[in-house]
């Protein structure tokens, strides 16, 4: 067998984790739809892309953040803030075209406050959005408190929950097309795309190159609270309801569907298609588990070894194939018999 290193690019491209994912994916895809009942229709097609929306949209600009190495856990919390402001703002009289902008502002300013004392305090990220995680939930709860606000514009709520041209396919999944597009072409085919790999790879070799890593990550937190702003208002439309406690716990779902995609929890690696993958393959298992009439806490409870299955078996497949290519050098080093006797007779 070929060494790894000289085997055409295609070969290592489908030898590798995130294509492992894709092609799970379908398989999951297609067996639920031959084994769990509805799962096939048109109507739960749609649900679970509207499913799936707000975990996809918030893992796009996640992915840029665990690729550098850091991570951003308070993304759900910041989501629950923007729809408990939201509400407030509509009680208050706002129109609603007033009120997007500014819980679009709100989520990066949010994501901006992650990224001063990430990047500027040098704190750890971990500990960092794990304190604003509760912080904006917190928040949350301070300005709505445990009422929900509905009564939200129907052209607006009728359009996220609606389709295109009746069939089976969600409106809100063209915004959620066009995001994918731009972020996969900055990560795999820019100069930003090269620097956040260049960046978790390894800070210090970075900063040798010129890259401003400080201010790359800022701006990377700024982005991810955006995005989960936009999910936010997205999700408060979808289902006609601001409340405090939206997307509670969600930060679980997209980590887990970004690591699942083949991202290092190490910073360096990853690719935004097997990130996608991931979070089909986690909304499908979690859709077609609600079918069957799995509880929440069951669902979590899947959720949470898909994390650990995510982080633990690409860490084994690497410390094996290093243990392999470090044995096949020491064979290769060490003389065999015959050439000893070879070195014995000369």
């Amino acid at each position: 067998m070929s060494d790894k290193g000289n085997r055409p690019a295609w070969l290592s491209r489908l030898a590798s984790w995130d294509a492992a994912v894709i092609v799970i994916t379908v398989v999951v895809l297609l067996i639920a739809s031959g084994a769990v009942e509805n799962f096939g229709s048109s109507r739960n097609f749609t649900f679970l892309l509207l499913d799936l929306l707000p975990i996809a949209l918030i893992a796009l600009p996640m992915t840029f953040v665990i690729v550098t190495g850091e991570i951003d856990l308070s993304v759900a919390s910041t989501l629950g803030l923007t729809s408990a402001v939201m509400g407030d703002l509509w009680n208050r009289g706002l129109s609603i075209e007033t009120i997007i902008p500014l819980c679009l502002v709100l989520g990066a300013v949010l994501g901006a406050l992650n990224g001063f004392f990430v990047t500027v305090l040098k704190l750890p990220s971990l500990a960092v959005t794990i304190g604003t995680l509760a912080l904006y939930r917190g928040l949350a709860f301070v300005v709505l408190g445990d009422s929900a606000v509905a009564d939200f514009p129907r052209s607006y709520t009728s359009w996220v929950t609606g389709t295109i041209d009746g069939g089976p396919i969600p409106n809100v999944l063209i915004p959620l097309v066009v995001l994918a597009v731009v972020f996969g072409l900055a990560l795999h085919a820019t100069p930003v795309g090269r620097a956040v790999f260049a960046a978790g790879a390894g800070e210090q070799a970075a900063r040798f190159a010129g890259i401003r890593v400080g201010r790359l990550k800022f701006w990377l937190y700024v982005v991810s609270g955006l995005i989960a702003g936009l999910a936010g208002v997205l999700w408060t439309l979808r289902y006609s309801s601001a409340r405090a406690d939206n997307g509670l716990g969600m930060e679980l779902a997209v980590v887990a569907a970004v690591l699942l995609g083949g991202v290092s929890i190490f910073g360096g690696k990853g690719t935004l298609p097997g990130v996608l993958a991931g979070v089909v393959l986690l909304a499908t298992l979690q859709n077609a588990l609600r079918l069957q009439d799995v509880s929440n806490e069951a669902l979590n409870v899947v959720t949470g070894v898909l994390l650990i299955i995510s982080v633990l078996l690409p860490n084994i497949i690497t410390k094996s194939r290093a243990a392999v290519q470090r044995r096949r050098k020491r064979s290769l080093a060490s003389p065999t018999p015959e050439s000893g006797a070879l070195a014995g007779v000369k």
